[in-house]
């Protein structure tokens, strides 16, 4: 899932949203690459791509990455995901544990990815969406400050418009 991320930014041709594709920073070293749960790229246009190749990219790296947290990962692969990310230049960094309702965000700050001190409430300089952790579920709000919802939520909501339509198409037959 990519949180509806991609509506946000829908109407900018050089915004790249993608989910769990491998991204790889220096050409010529296949070894070297990580596959970020999400990542938005900007300045780099929309389309498909089997792997975001930073050389082909105009050497633009991912700008910011979210990371969710599974019961397989481990301290481990996490240190070094963090550790890739923060070498290779990611502006801001967010890490979602759903399982134990924790959200943490890094920001660059002189070269380094530093520690936000609360998420609650925190406004993303780069994609401006404001995250909330209402009852330890992470929510996420556009610039507009409208809730993203999940493809889910999309769907469940679409339904429910649609029986409310036929709800009214009955009651006005009868």
């Amino acid at each position: 899932p990519i949180w509806g991320l991609d509506a946000v930014f829908l109407d900018d041709p050089n915004v790249f949203i993608a989910g769990n594709l491998l991204w790889y920073p220096v050409k010529g070293n296949n070894e070297l690459r990580v596959a970020p749960d999400i990542f938005a790229a900007f300045g780099r246009p929309k389309g498909d791509r089997g792997s975001y190749q930073q050389w082909l990219e105009k050497n633009i790296a991912p700008q910011v990455v979210f990371e969710i947290v599974s019961p397989g990962n481990t301290a481990g692969q996490l240190t070094e995901k963090f550790d890739f990310y923060d070498r290779y230049g990611i502006e801001e960094y967010y890490l979602y544990d759903p399982q134990h309702e924790e959200l943490d965000g890094w920001i660059r700050k002189k070269k380094r990815l530093t520690k936000i001190p609360d998420m609650n409430g925190w406004v993303s300089p780069r994609l401006e969406i404001r995250f909330e952790m209402p009852n330890g579920e992470l929510r996420l709000f556009d610039p507009t400050g409208m809730e993203i919802l999940t493809y889910g939520e999309v769907v469940r909501q679409r339904e429910e418009e649609r029986r409310a339509k036929e709800q009214a198409l009955e009651r006005a037959e009868k």
